[in-house]
């Protein structure tokens, strides 16, 4: 039997009925999905000075996301924090499918709770096209990373691609997977 993440099967069998009945959708091909999820993150001047710190990176994210990681590199000089053109500085991956899922239910089950003083996410994070992201100030908070072999940290962006026209209905989809947003009454 074929193993289907427990993210993707409640997409097929109630998302889609529920965002269908929701906004009136004619067919299933109209219901906003989650194409991609981004994690990003930048590790500033220490990346600079220090090399290990690239390679550090690189293998935590890959930890935390089961996606070998890449780095990123500088676009252009910038003399004042000593920044060649093509320096590392930063370390990136893109999850699509079954890892895409498999890491959304731990973010959302296992992680988001783990944040210190959490309260909700704020939902300002939408960019006018149905797409999110949010940021977190500690990489700690994935159950993955080992605490005791941390040298800093470091924080990450996250940003959701979804297929959503406004950012109304990708707010609707993103709370229908379980993504814990702050009530706005509060």
């Amino acid at each position: 039997m074929q193993y289907t993440p427990r993210l993707k099967q409640k997409y097929k069998e109630e998302i889609i009925s529920a965002l269908t009945k929701e906004y009136n959708y004619k067919t299933v091909m109209q219901v906003p999905q989650l194409l991609k999820i981004s994690l990003n993150q930048g590790l500033g001047k220490t990346a600079i000075t220090d090399k290990k710190v690239i390679d550090k990176g690189i293998e935590e994210m890959t930890t935390v996301t089961g996606q070998k990681a890449v780095s990123t590199k500088s676009k252009k000089d910038i003399s004042n924090f000593k920044l060649r053109k093509g320096m590392p500085v930063g370390v990136r991956v893109t999850l699509r499918g079954d890892k895409m899922y498999e890491f959304l239910d731990r973010l959302i089950s296992s992680s988001i709770p783990r944040i210190r003083d959490f309260r909700g996410i704020d939902d300002k994070g939408f960019d006018g096209r149905g797409n999110f992201s949010f940021g977190i100030t500690e990489q700690i908070i994935f159950p993955e990373i080992e605490i005791d072999k941390i040298s800093h940290i470091q924080g990450m962006d996250i940003t959701f691609v979804t297929s959503a026209d406004t950012d109304k209905e990708a707010l609707s989809l993103l709370k229908a997977f379980g993504f814990p947003f702050k009530n706005q009454n509060s």
